[in-house]
């Protein structure tokens, strides 16, 4: 199984002893996505809302820390994944639907994924 959580990131560099123009890059950042239930798998939940970053400020920080430099600006792009894992995500989030406060498996993905789930063939 291979996924990853795919967001676009702008980081900005501060040298104390130089200075660069431009100061700030941009980049594609991919978090590889956990398998269904183990530790991290939740990572959509806790950190997605209807395709976007729930919470920027707090994400930011997180991919700061990641990066090793100040990133100023971030935005989901996708979950990039193949079948296998998409059926076990569906399969394990069947399993706990009250988890999600939710009837069905396609209102958890669309919840907190919006329309960015991109299946790869491989």
């Amino acid at each position: 199984m291979d996924a990853a959580y795919v967001f676009a990131v702008a980081f900005r560099l501060d040298p104390d002893e130089a200075t660069v123009d431009p100061d700030r890059f941009e980049t594609t950042l991919e978090i590889p996505a956990s398998e269904p239930d183990a530790e991290g798998w939740l990572f959509f939940r806790d950190r997605l809302w209807r395709g976007e970053i729930g919470d920027e400020p707090s994400f930011r920080e997180l991919a700061s820390d990641r990066l090793g430099v100040e990133v100023v600006a971030a935005d989901f792009r996708e979950l990039r994944t193949d079948r296998d894992h998409l059926d076990a995500l569906r399969s394990a989030i069947a399993d706990d639907l009250d988890r999600f406060n939710a009837e069905s498996v396609d209102e958890v993905l669309h919840k907190y994924l919006g329309s960015s789930i991109h299946v790869r063939e491989e």
